[in-house]
């Protein structure tokens, strides 16, 4: 792919690295409905979604595959893992030309769980239900037919 049609999206040997882990497409066993996108394309579309930053909603034409497609084959090759082995082959190669150091490494939270001993997982307080009403149009809580206070006494409401 380094050379062909996606160059400018997906960097040389990317694609070589990549084709083995991507799943291979179920066939339906009633047969029949579209083709079937090409992976290399997929991959490509995916990639300049994540590279770029731009809803899947704004995937351009260029690629010729529908954004539904290409978000249902990322959700897929999600779950596979793909991403993560991606990531892994990837650094392994690198390794293996010398191009990393890992004399120094430096841990993320985003990426390892520091639970800090605890054995429970316990909600923060502030993360809790909350029994401010979730309407941001009325102007009074008691106004507001979401919320869980109770209504305002006024003088048609009183009851004699």
């Amino acid at each position: 792919m380094g050379r062909g049609t996606w160059s400018w999206i997906v960097p040389d040997g990317l694609w070589e690295i990549a084709k083995p882990l991507i799943p291979p497409s179920k066939v339906r066993p009633q047969g029949g409905g579209t083709q079937d996108t090409p992976d290399e394309t997929l991959f490509a579309a995916i990639i300049y979604v994540l590279v770029s930053g731009c809803a899947w909603r704004a995937l351009p034409p260029c690629f010729g595959v529908s954004k539904s497609t290409a978000h249902r084959r990322f959700l897929i090759w999600s779950r596979a893992g793909v991403w993560g082995r991606l990531h892994e082959a990837v650094l392994h190669r690198l390794d293996d030309a010398g191009l990393i150091d890992v004399t120094r490494v430096v841990l993320d939270t985003a990426h390892v769980r520091a639970k800090k001993g605890a054995n429970t997982q316990v909600r923060a307080p502030w993360t809790g239900a909350s029994r401010v009403p979730r309407c941001t149009s009325c102007r009074t809580r008691t106004a507001c037919p979401s919320s869980s206070a109770s209504p305002r006494v006024t003088p048609t409401t009183a009851k004699d």
